[in-house]
């Protein structure tokens, strides 16, 4: 739904009165010289080089729906007959016409988190920022919420998640941000109003159906309203449906579906969004937010939302100096903001800077992705660092947790593994930029999002390079064998001459140069995985 500032208003009014000061100056919004249009966007904005020296980002992807440690989007699936998220909550917590999402949050109890210490290991690690999510899917806000009861101050840790994150991550030396997935809550969360098809429950509805604020009397949620946190029937699973093929058909053709809208016919549903927005960036101030939208959320709401953020910074710091993310961008919307790639890859060398995201698992705690030790390795997440630095882009890197805030020992092993090829390669990395091309190899990977899986295994001959302080870095992603060839850095296709290679935390390199390529001798020592080569010499930023 497209909303005109006559919408937003009448959206703000139909939440309440303690939307009143937002309805105000105008709607409670940062002023400005960014004003809410792309063209404007553009026009002011420039990528931080804080951002551009960054590279590396880790993610505490983290809130309730971590506490059952069944993977990802818990919230929708435990009202899907038959889908194994279903099968366990019955199992475990009872039946979602009596026991649902809302019983999960009681469960968040952070009782062993320690972000102090998390945020240690996740620096030694290389991460330069760090994002704390602040609200997913399943409509939590994880900090202290103006506007939005159902936050984790009054239910769940009753601790300031994002707030406690934000104190960890600065006085680490990070750079801070935070996460907002919100928009989309009201389309995923229409499953809770559903029912079984089948079985001894056929057509009971769930607990989002039946339940309201007087249920909540002399209760954990005593004084909230159930449906502020399910959104409210926006589209409901109608009755008579009675196979589990037909819910799951009916649900991905009208609720299942990635919209960037709000619920048809209420315009509060995203006027509030822009209030809890606003609010998120005004107490905590983060040097970089995550949307999990394509473009900006709602329309012309996400770009009062932009526009408000940019002009927050310039008050902060006298310029924008933070990222904006958002995903599937139009070709002149990346200049307006920061374009990620979740999950995906591109082919080539981008103009303009770019984040991709992903996981060692799934975004909320699986155990078992620990239990089948199917976490990425740390090999694979530096092969995926090099490629991705190597196109001008940046890696967020999401880090499962399990309700209790803790991380696993498989995590830790990662982690470690990371470090410790950081404290010998990261000149590589940081502060880097990309050369005239990404690299050379046969490992093919295909542009775009949710594509992972399409990345062939990366072997000696795949190159990556970065040029750091006049020295030009070659990452070897796979692990050679006594030596290795670049293709690129052949006679007769680079200019000026090679003098000295270096293999970082090994010495000196035998090396010659001919036609076919640079032949570089490694027996005398290499990295455990991904080797880096620093190569000097005169005319290396050029090619013929």
């Amino acid at each position: 739904m497209a909303l005109d500032r006559r919408g937003v208003l009448a959206g703000l009014a139909a939440i309440g009165p303690a939307t009143h000061a937002l309805a105000q100056s105008p709607m409670g919004l940062a002023r400005g010289p960014v004003k809410p249009t792309w063209e404007s966007l553009v026009d002011h904005y420039r990528y931080p080089d804080w951002f551009r020296d960054a590279k590396l980002g880790l993610w505490s992807h983290w809130g309730p729906q971590s506490v059952p440690e069944q993977g990802d989007w818990y919230g929708r699936f435990l009202y899907m007959q038959g889908h194994p998220a279903y099968e366990h909550h019955l199992k475990t917590y009872g039946h979602p016409t009596k026991t649902g999402m809302l019983d999960i949050l009681d469960r968040w109890t952070a009782a062993r988190w320690d972000p102090d210490a998390l945020i240690d290991r996740y620096k030694r690690a290389g991460a330069k920022y760090f994002v704390s999510l602040a609200c997913h899917h399943d409509n939590l806000d994880c900090y202290d919420s103006r506007y939005h009861a159902w936050n984790a101050l009054r239910v769940g840790p009753k601790r300031d998640i994002v707030g406690t994150w934000a104190g960890a991550a600065r006085r680490a030396g990070l750079k801070f941000g935070v996460s907002n997935h919100a928009a989309h809550s009201w389309h995923w969360y229409q499953t809770a109003y559903g029912f079984d098809p089948v079985g001894p429950r056929k057509g009971q509805r769930y607990d989002a159906f039946t339940r309201r604020a007087s249920d909540g009397r002399g209760t954990w949620w005593d004084g909230l309203d159930p449906q502020q946190l399910y959104t409210g029937a926006h589209a409901v699973l109608p009755a008579g449906i009675d196979t589990i093929a037909a819910m799951n058909a009916w649900h991905d053709a009208h609720d299942g579906q990635w919209v960037e809208t709000g619920p048809p016919g209420h315009p509060g549903y995203a006027a509030k969004w822009l209030l809890r927005q606003a609010d998120l960036v005004e107490k905590y101030r983060p040097d970089f937010c995550y949307f999990d939208d394509y473009g900006l959320p709602f329309g012309p709401i996400g770009l009062q939302a932009a526009a408000d953020y940019y002009n927050r910074s310039i008050a902060w710091h006298g310029k924008i100096d933070v990222v904006l993310t958002g995903k599937m961008l139009k070709p002149n919307e990346r200049f307006g903001i920061v374009q990620d790639v979740e999950r995906g890859f591109t082919d080539h060398l981008w103009d303009e800077p770019w984040q991709t995201d992903t996981c060692i698992g799934d975004w909320f705690y699986n155990v078992a992705r620990l239990n089948d030790k199917s976490y990425k390795t740390a090999e694979q997440v530096i092969q995926r660092l090099a490629d991705v630095v190597s196109k001008n882009g940046n890696l967020l890197l999401s880090i499962p947790q399990p309700g209790d805030g803790s991380i696993d020992g498989g995590e830790e092993r990662i982690l470690d593994g990371m470090a410790a090829w950081m404290a010998i390669n990261d000149t590589a990395i940081f502060g880097s930029r990309p050369w005239r091309i990404y690299g050379e190899g046969p490992a093919k990977v295909q542009e775009g999002m949710q594509n992972e899986g399409s990345a062939g295994q990366f072997t000696s001959r795949d190159i990556r390079f970065t040029t750091n302080k006049g020295a030009l870095y070659a990452l070897v992603l796979g692990k050679p064998e006594g030596s290795v060839s670049i293709a690129a850095l052949g006679s007769g296709r680079l200019k000026g001459a090679i003098e000295r290679v270096t293999l970082l935390g090994g010495g000196t390199c035998a090396h010659r140069q001919d036609r076919a390529g640079l032949h570089v001798d490694l027996t005398r020592g290499r990295s455990p995985f991904v080797p880096v080569l620093r190569i000097e010499g005169r005319g290396l930023t050029g090619l013929a």
